[in-house]
């Protein structure tokens, strides 16, 4: 998902916004197990937003090649993130 924040509103109230109310609209439409506990957010810059756009638009032909587990592991490598490979998807 590619969102455009106000500098006013933080990325966890973004996130709990974005996760609950779409939780109570997948609810209406049928078994929904619910999100994750976490989430990850990172921030593109302007020139790369129309290079992030296309990514999500093909993701379904990108994810036939390298799943998303393993790239979400890549992104958070690439970006300096610590994290314990066993808790990630928890």
């Amino acid at each position: 998902m590619l969102v455009r924040l106000p500098s006013h509103v933080p990325v966890s109230e973004a996130a709990q916004k974005l996760k609950s109310n779409s939780s109570r609209w997948l609810r209406q439409t049928g078994p929904w197990p619910g999100w994750q506990e976490g989430y990850g957010a990172f921030s593109v810059s302007a020139s790369n937003v129309d290079a992030v756009r296309l990514y999500i638009q093909n993701q379904p032909e990108h994810h036939r090649r390298h799943s998303f587990e393993d790239e979400f592991l890549a992104l958070l490598t690439k970006s300096g993130v610590a994290f314990n490979k066993a808790e990630v998807f928890d």
